[in-house]
This record gives C-alpha cells, sequence and structure tokens, in this order.
C-alpha cells in the first residue's frame, strides 16, 4: 500500500483475523455447552445384582412404584413405609445442576430406589433433591427404561354387573379401534361386555406383557382354563419369531 507521499506500508487483513478469532470462539463456546450437557446428564447407579440383571436384559420388573419427591412426602415414607426390615436399597440417581452438586453436598443418596423383599415388583423412589427442567425428561426417559412396567385397565358397559379382573380405565383415556367399537356396540344393544387394555413400555411381543392379560380370563371361572407354566418352547416361538427387521437392510 502507497501513501499519497509514495511512503509504502505494510498492512494485514483484520477481516481474515477477526473471522479467525470469531471461529475459535465458536469452538470453543460449543465445547464448553458440550461440556456443560455431560455434567448435567442424569446418572444411574444400581446395585450389583440389578446390573447384571439389566446388562443380560432384564428390566426391573414392576407392578407399583411409588414416587415421593420433596422433603415431606420421601420422610413419610422413610418413617412409615421403610423402617420395616422388608425393603433393599437398590440403587440411586445422580443430578448436578445449579442447585443439586453432588459430592459436595451429599446430593449423591437424595435420589434413592428401594424395592420390597417379599414382592420385588414393588419399587419406591425418594427424591429431595432438586431436579432441573432440562433434566425432568432425562430423568424419567433412564428410570422408566430400566423398568417394564405393563398394566391392565377395563372399561365395561351399563349391562355388566360382574366385577372386572383390574382396575377401570382413568379418564381422560380413551380406548380406540377395533375394541372401542365393539364395547360402543355392546353399550347401545345393552350387552355386558368389558373391554381389557394392556399399557406396555414395549412395542413387540414380551413375555411379561402378555402374561398381565391373566386377571382377564381368570374371571371366567372354568369357561377357559389357563395353563399357568406355558412351554418354555412354545412362548419363544411367539415371542421371537415376530420380531420385525428393516426392509432397508435386506
Amino acid at each position: 500500500m502507497a501513501t499519497f507521499f509514495g511512503e509504502v506500508l505494510s498492512v494485514y487483513s483484520r477481516a481474515v483475523e477477526e473471522d479467525d478469532e470469531d471461529l475459535d470462539e465458536n469452538e470453543e463456546d460449543e465445547q464448553i455447552r458440550r461440556e456443560l450437557e455431560e455434567k448435567r446428564e442424569v446418572h444411574l447407579h444400581w446395585s450389583p445384582e440389578v446390573s447384571e440383571s439389566l446388562k443380560s436384559g432384564t428390566k426391573l420388573q414392576c407392578s407399583d412404584f411409588v414416587l415421593a419427591v420433596g422433603h415431606n412426602a420421601a420422610r413419610f415414607l422413610s418413617v412409615y413405609v421403610l423402617t420395616s426390615a422388608g425393603w433393599d436399597t437398590v440403587g440411586h440417581a445422580s443430578v448436578w445442576n445449579e442447585r443439586s452438586r453432588p459430592g459436595q453436598t451429599g446430593e449423591e443418596s437424595a435420589c434413592v430406589f428401594y424395592r420390597q423383599k417379599d414382592n420385588p415388583s414393588v419399587l419406591i423412589c425418594q427424591v429431595t433433591c432438586y431436579v432441573a427442567e432440562d433434566q425432568l425428561h432425562q430423568w424419567t426417559e433412564k428410570v422408566f427404561d430400566c423398568s417394564s412396567a405393563p398394566f391392565l385397565r377395563s372399561l365395561h358397559t351399563g349391562a355388566f354387573s360382574g366385577q372386572p379382573g383390574c382396575r377401570s380405565l382413568e379418564q381422560p383415556n380413551i380406548v380406540t379401534g377395533l375394541p372401542a367399537a365393539v364395547l360402543n356396540h355392546c353399550e347401545v344393544h345393552r350387552i355386558a361386555a368389558v373391554v381389557y387394555q394392556c399399557y406396555s413400555d414395549v412395542i413387540g411381543p414380551d413375555s411379561v406383557t402378555m402374561e398381565t392379560y391373566k386377571p382377564a380370563l381368570t374371571k371366567l371361572g372354568k369357561s377357559i382354563q389357563l395353563d399357568s407354566s406355558p412351554s418354555t418352547d412354545v412362548l419363544r416361538k411367539f415371542v421371537t419369531t415376530t420380531n420385525i427387521q428393516s426392509n432397508l437392510y435386506i
């Protein structure tokens, strides 16, 4: 670059260096964001027995799950329920956020899971630590991903005078599809009928989910005989042969 007086000056392009600085700052911000996300991740710590079970693909069986959030609810269970020797501590969750710092204030034990000894499908969780809004969905997903909790609900017509094999469907839940059409027809024509709806987090056929329907047929008495101990080979046949594979890779 030459001035009006013929002096040659060496200059540099500030635009290039400023772009480089912006790029470095963006990368640094991204790294900080990733580290913060990793730090705020919810971690579940299970007992050796439960951990081995989960590794083998067997989830925690859960017929009843009691979640106590807050000091009063948690202490209520401590005083009135967990004082007996009928409960085992099976794990805890650690949560790090602006109000909960595991390792500094003892919060690593502020979210504890208990399992009933006589009935291992009954679980209790006490939560006295703070779970931030961005961690709520993560906590729920991780906890329920470790448990298999299919349950049965019923909906009957007005003409049905018996006792269903399970609790009634809670509002505002509804029944749809063919079962709803049949139930509606029976209601209009005053036919006694009950619809049993099973809710499960398992998409494909599952032995635990299938067993959930037992109370429905038990109410029929001697009309239909249930095989209390079906053959393992038969059970495996119906559970595994219906596995769906993606056509994309066939």
